[in-house]
């Protein structure tokens, strides 16, 4: 089951439990070293993944897509937004997942270990080179994976050049971010028409207010 989340551009999330360290954001994002290091599952098959969750969701640049996958690597649930330029910050990425995530699939918590995986793709500007930004969304994912029941699973960046898996150095040259999405399979339903992203904006808004 696949949702499609569109917001309208905002900024950042909620207002509870920041503490003087949180505050920081550069405190609040992780290196490639770190990511490499976390013992993030490596996918099977990611161009699958990465081409199923593009004809999906059609991607733009500064678009993120959320995506739970079972064991088997089937998709779950998925859902997209935008987000507006702003400071790359983890604490507003994990809210603004975990609302997603809270939206499309019940969370995990009551099992003693994790069944499914949560990935995220995000298309953007620029080369596939790690960026603060990435850094701050492998934040995000993993402390939204950890809030929802979740195995934390690989972040991918969707640029002009390709498709990378930040950390394993795996990568193709398309889906990219000016391609066009391919076809579904014969096997597959099409999507459902995306609706709008009503929590994600708002909890984005309010964070832009703030």
């Amino acid at each position: 089951m696949t949702f499609g989340f569109a917001s309208s551009p905002a900024g950042s999330t909620s207002s509870t439990g920041l503490s003087a360290a949180s505050a920081n954001p550069l405190a609040r994002m992780l290196e490639p070293a770190e990511w490499a290091a976390a013992g993030i599952p490596l996918l099977r098959n990611p161009r699958e993944v990465v081409s199923g969750l593009h004809s999906r969701h059609h991607p733009r640049p500064a678009t993120a897509i959320v995506a739970v996958l079972d064991p088997d690597e089937r998709l779950c649930a998925s859902a997209s937004f935008t987000r507006r330029p702003s400071p790359a910050d983890g604490w507003m990425f994990r809210n603004v997942l975990l609302a997603q995530l809270r939206l499309v699939i019940p969370h995990d918590l009551r099992r003693r270990t994790p069944v499914r995986t949560a990935v995220l793709l995000y298309c953007r500007e620029g080369d596939a080179r790690w960026t603060e930004e990435d850094g701050a969304w492998m934040w995000g994912l993993r402390d939204a994976c950890t809030l929802h029941g979740l195995r934390c699973g690989a972040y991918i960046t969707l640029t002009r050049d390709g498709w990378q898996v930040l950390g394993e150095g795996r990568g193709g040259r398309r889906p990219n971010s000016d391609s066009t999405p391919e076809p579904f399979a014969t096997s597959e339903a099409p999507p459902p028409i995306p609706r709008t992203g009503g929590a994600a904006s708002e909890i984005l808004r309010r964070a832009a207010a703030r």
